[in-house]
């Protein structure tokens, strides 16, 4: 049994990550329920794009990648092609992102190919439309880096708030059944009831999707570790070289078709050009993926020389990349179809009423609760009564 202070320890823990974290994580629920089906809504409101109906005899043919490419730059010719990739749920479609120069900037475009034709199909809504407003929200509120990083140490609030509210739920329910709402008490007790078994019915999920939206705020310093530990000594004999240009690069089928041979079945995620975040400013570096549920998460980076079309390197990812890869679909329920995303809402849902009933029932504290509260913080030993009421530890 937990001692008097180690009550008031843990329920100090408990209310002030509550309180700072619990507006943020309802703007990360609010908004994450509609990413849990961005692909459905991105259809419904004529986001996404759909390859053209082909006579099936065309259905399968591929044109190569050289074609794709300078179908898209002819799209914006004073740009440079940064990345592109097999879209991730038709591979009749490929995507292309440009910029004014190979390295990131905000203004830039991407463009869907027809892999069939070669044929620029649409251009995507860049920072456009309702998905994007919720996307954004969700993952820097608009303050890039620092605003992912923020929401990070949010996520480690939100952690810290679970653990301490399940040492807590223990000792002040042993005189109620497990899961008791006890409708016939005051709108505040019965909230606080509602508020303890929903807490604990999405326990589980809460952690797991708290700490992976947590792992994902790391990612851009993960990947420039990764980038300045490991690819660095890969590529120092290319070290500060100007970034090859288009005219003195051969084949991109030759480079697409070194890294399939080298592959080991796998298909392509995307491939960042020479010059970019993910590359040197010698290479076409491709990252595949597996083919089954789990191994399309996870990337094998292959660096091809962009003039020789030869690999230079097949660096294996670390393991804090691996577990970043695999958090990611893992927050937003992508690993089991519609199934999953459903059960996904739904315990998104059951969060966001944890969350307003925590805030509720700070809110609307009675005097007597506070009390009780003031007298356990001045050092007082809390009575019986005290120790095993839920209403004195909401306060």
């Amino acid at each position: 049994m937990l001692s008097s202070r180690a009550i008031r320890i843990w329920t100090w823990l408990h209310k002030w990550t509550s309180l700072i974290c619990t507006l943020f994580m309802l703007l990360l629920c609010l908004t994450g329920l509609p990413l849990i089906f961005h692909h459905e809504i991105g259809h419904l409101l004529g986001d996404e794009i759909e390859a053209p109906e082909l006579p099936a005899s065309m259905d399968k043919q591929r044109v190569s990648l050289d074609v794709m490419a300078r179908a898209a730059n002819a799209q914006h010719p004073r740009m440079v092609i940064q990345y592109g990739g097999e879209n991730e749920d038709d591979p009749r479609l490929w995507w292309f992102t440009l910029g004014p120069t190979a390295e990131p900037t905000a203004d830039y475009k991407s463009v869907a190919v027809d892999a069939r034709t070669g044929l620029v199909v649409r251009e995507y809504r860049v920072g456009e439309g309702f998905m994007d407003l919720m996307f954004r929200l969700h993952v820097d509120m608009f303050a890039g880096l620092p605003g992912k990083l923020f929401l990070g140490l949010m996520g480690l609030l939100l952690l810290i708030a679970l653990v301490s509210g399940v040492v807590l739920y223990a000792p002040f329910m042993r005189k109620l059944d497990f899961g008791a709402v006890r409708k016939d008490r005051s709108p505040r007790v019965k909230w606080l009831d509602l508020h303890n078994l929903l807490g604990i019915v999405t326990l589980v999920w809460c952690f797991v999707v708290g700490a992976t939206g947590m792992i994902n705020t790391w990612a851009e310093l993960l990947v420039q570790y990764w980038q300045y530990d490991k690819v660095s000594a890969l590529l120092a004999p290319y070290k500060d070289q100007p970034v090859l240009a288009a005219s003195e690069r051969g084949s991109l089928q030759a480079t697409l078709d070194t890294a399939m041979k080298h592959g080991d079945h796998r298909k392509v995620s995307f491939v960042a050009f020479p010059g970019t975040s993910f590359s040197s400013p010698h290479h076409n570096t491709f990252f595949l993926k597996g083919t089954t549920p789990l191994t399309s998460k996870l990337l094998q980076p292959l660096l091809i020389d962009a003039k020789t079309a030869e690999l230079t390197a097949a660096p294996a990812l670390p393991w804090y990349l691996t577990g970043l890869l695999v958090s990611q679909p893992l927050h937003f329920g992508d690993y089991g179809g519609m199934p999953m995303k459903i059960l996904w809402a739904l315990l998104d849902l059951a969060t966001i009423v944890v969350l307003g009933s925590g805030l509720y029932l700070w809110i609307r504290k009675p005097a007597g609760a506070r009390k009780k509260a003031a007298r356990t913080a001045d050092g007082g030993k809390p009575s019986a009564d005290d120790a095993q009421d839920p209403e004195t530890a909401a306060a």
